[in-house]
């Protein structure tokens, strides 16, 4: 029987660090893929010198997965965060936001390969957490991806992805992003005092933007996620027309007065000429915890019926959860275990995967 990728972290919980915390609880393995009984995998040190004293327990890690039932090969890359060497902290004079700078035309940040925009036509949908547990999802299956949280006004990555820190920069120009559970962040919540709201016009808007995708050392990435706001103002306008990207992933739930504001994201991807990918139906329905009855509390198919109009996919169904929820406020995203919505997340990165969008 071919061993499991559960039980690759199962068999990870084991190998220890001095203080008693596993691997996986440093969060510190990147890139874990199990494919025929062969399994590789990257431990990431959170910086030179302490790679350096990183030897034995990488050696302990490949042993602990190559005497697992059904393993075939482990290979195991011991690497170093650079940018955990940079400044901790910005310079006075980085500045987010101001009128946007001209361009040519549409662009997209060195190495990153694919630029996916996650909208919805109003908020409430769920959209946030759709798209921090889709990074995790994706990062978990092995690609290399980046979150940016576009949302200017309501950002909430930092508390989904339990990251309150700011983004260093060398020079004032150029911006380290942060990492947590495997993703490459960057959010205008980093930059801003928290609970102090953002007072921009449009320009401003568009500028932060354009900061936030091109003065970012991305680093390579297979695909970056970039959580847009509600609506069909000027964040979509700026992202679509001045990037390229490679396509939109549009989140609704089932209800009528929900799906009324989805139509008009498509219609809005349409017309600036981006293709949507796939709608995913966020609280599709509610399972009863006690009697495991299922509820379809803002309606049934709704999603499902557009997709099959639209002619385009539809890329998962998610129910109601209070874990989820709970997973989100404490910054842990519920796609970073091993319960059964982790599993639903796994699944839609895996049809992305599988259908070259990721």
């Amino acid at each position: 029987m071919s061993v499991t990728k559960a039980q690759v972290e199962a068999a990870l919980e084991r190998v220890s660090l001095p203080d008693g915390k596993s691997l996986l609880a440093h969060d510190l393995v990147r890139a874990l893929n199990v494919e025929n009984g062969v399994v590789r995998f990257v431990i990431e040190a959170p910086n030179a010198e302490v790679g350096k004293a990183m030897g034995p327990l990488r050696d302990a890690a490949e042993k602990v997965v190559a005497d697992l039932p059904g393993v075939t090969k482990a290979t195991v890359v011991l690497t170093a965060s650079s940018a955990a060497s940079k400044p901790a902290a910005p310079p006075p004079n980085l500045k987010i936001g101001g009128h946007p700078k001209p361009q040519d035309g549409p662009t997209k940040p060195s190495g990153v390969k694919r630029i996916l925009a996650i909208g919805s036509g109003k908020g409430g949908v769920g959209k946030s957490t759709v798209s921090t547990n889709l990074a995790v999802a994706l990062a978990r299956a092995g690609r290399k991806v980046g979150l940016l949280d576009a949302d200017i006004y309501g950002p909430s990555i930092p508390r989904m992805m339990g990251v309150n820190k700011k983004p260093a920069s060398p020079d004032g120009k150029t911006i380290i992003p942060l990492h947590a559970h495997g993703v490459t962040l960057m959010s205008i919540g980093f930059m801003m005092e928290e609970g102090k709201a953002v007072v921009w016009r449009g320009p401003m808007l568009m500028g932060a933007l354009q900061q936030m995708l091109g003065q970012v050392e991305w680093g390579e990435l297979d695909v970056l996620l970039v959580d847009l706001p509600p609506g069909t103002g000027d964040v979509q306008l700026t992202l679509c027309t001045k990037s390229e990207l490679t396509g939109a992933i549009v989140v609704s739930t089932p209800q009528d007065v929900a799906l009324i504001d989805a139509r008009k994201a498509l219609d809005m991807f349409a017309t600036l000429k981006t293709p949507v990918l796939g709608l995913i139906e966020n609280m599709s329905m509610f399972v009863c915890p006690d009697c495991g009855s299922q509820h379809q509390i803002f309606g049934q198919g709704g999603v499902a019926a557009e997709a099959e109009k639209m002619g385009v996919p539809l890329l998962g169904t998610l129910p109601i959860d209070l874990e989820t929820r709970i997973a989100g406020d404490g910054g842990t995203p519920v796609a970073a275990g091993d319960s059964p919505m982790a599993q639903a997340y796994a699944q839609i990165a895996d049809g992305l995967i599988k259908g070259g969008m990721a």
